[in-house]
């Protein structure tokens, strides 16, 4: 599916190359090299033994997934909701969407039935993966659940043990035998320029999903890549969320990219972590921002392998607030997130200090004769971040949605996208500050909320009950609520399907003894 004029999207890129494109390259130089490996403490959070696949044992099982999709008759471009962990089959789901010639839909952890219903019938998903257990939730139920409320839905599939009646079970594909080939997908035009991947963004408008073709995701790649430095065949620890276009961005690209090894790291175990890094021999480690200095002050980034680490900051405005870097070895590049839109990296310094935000052209590697463009800045009129440029969507999905009223992608005449985010210009300098987060929103390590949303779903559950988003330097804002039954109304929420930071809200703590 190419979104817009496909004659202009075929003329206008200059590359055909597509992420399955990338991961077989991959595997076709380096069979028997090692491609992914699984956290050792898998077993606490979800089914199955810790994996560690070559790129031939992962490019096969890319291969079964998107061959199963295929015979259970879903047609080309049909969207599949994705809920996954932090695991091997998390990304090759996704390649295996992909390859299947099918969209993935990538949905958030924590989203519960409130959320994934709105999200799933705004795409209209025909199918869902997901894990039998992540933690103590049963994502496979969950997505039974979203099945008998979705009228498009036509398979549940998943992995793990355990499944449900009626899950498609996807464990077995490891045991394929490998002679299988993967389908044969017919594209017109620029395969490159179709959808690629869909993520969901909360906006002040309401939620909206966020379509990206394979251009636009390798853009988004490249302006990490590059910043960072990372090297071909580079051993990746990733500590974040891959379920958003920045998940994809920081990790999911430079692994296509280089050709190298990528360690999944289900946050977060200190152990688990020390034992990935010597085990694997991690050069590169990508953390959420807030942790770093956190972990480099408890001895965890002190490994000899170790050259770069890729802070992740979902809430920008937080940057500011950073300490500096002082490592002897090892590099710190601020990766900073405008939600589902964009994102900007840069490398910090010698003096260790987070570096602003250039006003107008993005380049990357910063100050380098080749460097490329990545990203242009500007402010609006009302005083917000806006961006546009090779990683920034250009259109709506579904395709007529914004003809229909509801919440949508858009981007003004000139192809920015307003962020929300307040800033303002130094024009010595030649750079732009952020000043605040979008009005109305609020951000929990990565998850967004409208304020205004948030008081009508609790007030359905307890019309006494309050909540509200406090500062937290960890994860930019936590939720607290106030009920005279706060079990009661944790449980109600729980019951209504609320995404668990709001029922946790409510959650009882302990009372600590004065005396």
């Amino acid at each position: 599916m190419i979104l817009g004029d496909p004659k202009a999207a075929g003329a206008q890129a200059g590359s055909r190359t597509t992420l399955d494109a990338l991961f077989r390259h991959a595997a076709e130089r380096r069979p028997d090299a090692i491609a992914i490996a699984d956290p050792p403490n898998r077993a606490t959070f979800t089914d199955g033994p810790p994996r560690r696949l070559s790129y031939a044992e992962a490019d096969r099982l890319v291969t079964a997934i998107a061959n199963r999709l295929v015979r259970l008759g879903l047609a080309t471009d049909s969207v599949v909701g994705v809920q996954l962990p932090n695991t091997a089959e998390g990304v090759l789901t996704l390649l295996g969407v992909m390859r299947a010639g099918m969209i993935p839909a990538l949905m958030p952890l924590l989203w519960r039935r409130a959320d994934a219903v709105q999200a799933l019938g705004r795409t209209g998903a025909k199918a869902i993966i997901a894990s039998s257990r992540v933690g103590s939730f049963d994502h496979c139920d969950l997505a039974m659940h979203l099945a008998a409320n979705l009228f498009g839905i036509r398979h549940v599939c998943g992995f793990g043990t355990k499944l449900a009646d009626g899950v498609v079970p996807l464990d077995d594909l490891f045991l394929m035998e490998p002679s299988a080939l993967a389908p044969d997908i017919l594209r017109e035009g620029n395969p490159a320029a179709h959808v690629a991947a869909i993520t969901f963004e909360i906006t002040p408008h309401g939620l909206i999903a966020v379509p990206r073709d394979h251009l636009q995701l390798i853009s988004g790649g490249l302006a990490v890549l590059l910043e960072g430095r990372i090297g071909v065949e580079t051993s990746i620890l990733a500590c974040c969320s891959l379920n958003s276009f920045a998940g994809l961005a920081h990790t999911v690209m430079p692994w296509l990219m280089t050709g190298g090894l990528l360690s999944l790291h289900h946050a977060f175990d200190p152990r688990a972590f020390l034992a990935q890094c010597g085990v694997e021999r991690c050069s590169t480690v990508i953390l959420p921002g807030a942790m770093v200095r956190q972990m480099a002050d408890a001895g965890l980034l002190a490994h000899a392998d170790l050259k770069s680490v890729l802070a992740v900051w979902p809430a920008p405005e937080r940057l500011a607030l950073g300490a500096a870097w002082r490592h002897d070895s090892a590099a710190l590049i601020d990766v900073q997130v405008f939600g589902e839109t964009a994102l900007i990296a840069a490398r910090r310094e010698a003096e260790g200090l987070p570096e602003a935000i250039a006003y107008g052209t993005v380049q990357a590697p910063r100050g380098s004769a080749g460097a490329v463009t990545v990203a242009e800045t500007a402010r609006t009129e009302a005083g917000t971040f806006a961006v546009r440029g090779p990683m920034v969507p250009s259109h709506a999905f579904p395709p007529g949605v914004e003809r229909s009223g509801a919440a949508h992608f858009h981007t003004d005449d000139a192809g920015f996208v307003d962020t929300g985010y307040g800033c303002r210009i130094d024009d010595d300098a030649g750079t732009l500050t952020l000043t605040g987060p979008p009005a109305g929103m609020v951000n929990v390590g990565g998850y967004r909320f409208r304020q205004r949303e948030l008081v009508d779903q609790v007030k359905t559950a307890d019309i006494d009950a309050t909540i509200g988003a406090l500062p937290d330097a960890i994860l930019g804002h936590r939720l607290s609520g106030n009920a005279a039954d706060s079990p009661d109304v944790e449980a109600t929420l729980s019951a209504m399907g609320a995404n668990p930071l709001i029922t946790g809200a409510f959650r009882g703590r302990p009372v600590l003894d004065a005396a």
